[in-house]
């Protein structure tokens, strides 16, 4: 089946079955390799995408469902340069082994963009669909907060 997505900006015409997973279609077909698997049953977050603005599991998500929506991926966020919340990460040390980073950063951008306070249980319900085994989150969280006060 043919089907029009609008990924990172950009529409695509993609020949695919139309139950594929989102995610399967960013990696495979798009190359946009950034959005990670983990568990694959939508408990993880690590391929967390932002689909019409709302954050969604990739792995959850059958393609004929974005057709017509503007999903934005990782790599979406920025074109060139980091994002605020990317730089946060690296200088705060929220990157750990990087499965997760991705997911978590797109939670985060989701959560930022809100425009909600940033205190510690706000950040960590807005990431809590997204798993990492690496951390206790403290890092990750300061991550989130320190790019909300660089960006306020």
């Amino acid at each position: 089946m043919r089907l029009e997505l609008r990924i990172n900006g950009s529409v695509r015409s993609l020949e695919v079955e139309p139950l594929k997973r989102l995610l399967d279609v960013l990696r495979e077909d798009l190359i946009l390799t950034g959005t990670k698997e983990g568990c694959g049953e939508g408990e993880c977050g690590a391929c967390a995408v932002l689909l019409d603005g709302q954050l969604v599991n990739s792995c959850l998500v059958a393609v004929c469902q974005a057709a017509g929506a503007s999903v934005v991926t990782i790599e979406g966020l920025s074109s060139s340069a980091l994002t605020p919340l990317q730089r946060s990460f690296v200088e705060c040390g929220g990157a750990q082994c990087g499965i997760c980073t991705p997911g978590m950063i797109v939670a985060g951008q989701c959560f930022l963009d809100s425009g909600a306070a940033a205190t510690d249980e706000a950040v960590r319900e807005a990431i809590a669909g997204n798993l990492c085994r690496c951390t206790g989150y403290t890092k990750i969280v300061e991550s989130i907060q320190h790019a909300a006060r660089e960006t306020r």
